[in-house]
């Protein structure tokens, strides 16, 4: 059964909270306000890497929220205090952004295949035998070291070549995230925006909520996501860079 919008959104905060160490409150603070919280290693915290120093800042339109290790916390906190929302984003040891997107499931809707393409679903079991296929690493995850791996993908074929991927990966026990990858002859004929679709009703049918996420730059890949009914929900910094701040 596909959640509700407002389901959705709370239980995308409730991680959100776990994994930064604050609180669903503290996300949903005075408008462009900044809370500083020391980053801990809580039970439920999606297994995304963090090094020994750790940074992230999120903001989903309200209050701004930091997340560190004691040393980065200092350093943001001296080079934060008293700035404007631009201002704090744009700050020289913040290296870019995602921007990520949930699906509005009103406006969600089954898509047309494009024509002259057969396509096909397959399941994490299924997607290891494409391991060899290492021209979609925007959509598969070929590190099997990683605490997570590509769950269910749907793949775009023609004359039984494999020309489009898009991948999923289960992140926590309701969140997913969504990667496409089409080749460059390929592109423009529709099919990032089909796989992408059917992915994403696949995952909300499950009653689990996809995520796309795009680096902010990205500007082709957000359309995909407008285009299919998805809304930007929150953004995070995709890289920093602390050097010459700390010791």
């Amino acid at each position: 059964m596909i959640m509700t919008q407002e389901e959705m959104l709370f239980i995308v905060q409730s991680q959100l909270a776990i994994d930064l160490n604050c609180s669903i409150n503290d996300l949903n603070g005075e408008r462009d306000s900044i809370i500083f919280v020391e980053a801990k290693e809580n039970p439920g915290r999606r297994p995304f890497p963090r090094k020994a120093r750790y940074f992230e800042i999120v903001f989903m339109g309200k209050s701004i929220v930091v997340s560190a290790t004691s040393e980065r916390l200092l350093i943001a906190k001296t080079q934060m205090q008293g700035k404007d929302r631009d201002s704090v984003f744009s700050l020289p040891f913040i290296r870019g952004l995602y921007l990520h997107f949930l699906p509005d499931v009103k406006k969600i809707k089954p898509m047309t295949p494009p024509k002259l393409f057969s396509f096909e679903l397959i399941k994490r079991d299924e997607v290891v035998s494409l391991t060899d296929v290492t021209r979609f690493n925007e959509a598969i995850i070929y590190d099997t070291n990683l605490p997570w791996q590509t769950d269910l993908a749907v793949l775009a074929k023609q004359n039984g070549e494999i020309v489009g991927v898009a991948g999923a990966s289960k992140t926590c026990a309701k969140l997913w995230q969504i990667g496409i990858e089409v080749l460059p002859e390929y592109r423009n004929l529709g099919l990032a925006s089909y796989l992408v679709n059917k992915l994403t009703l696949e995952i909300l049918e499950r009653g689990d909520i996809p995520s796309y996420d795009v680096i902010a730059s990205n500007i082709a890949s957000q359309r995909v996501a407008q285009r299919l009914g998805y809304f930007p929900a929150w953004v995070s910094d995709w890289r920093c860079n602390f050097e010459g701040l700390e010791q």
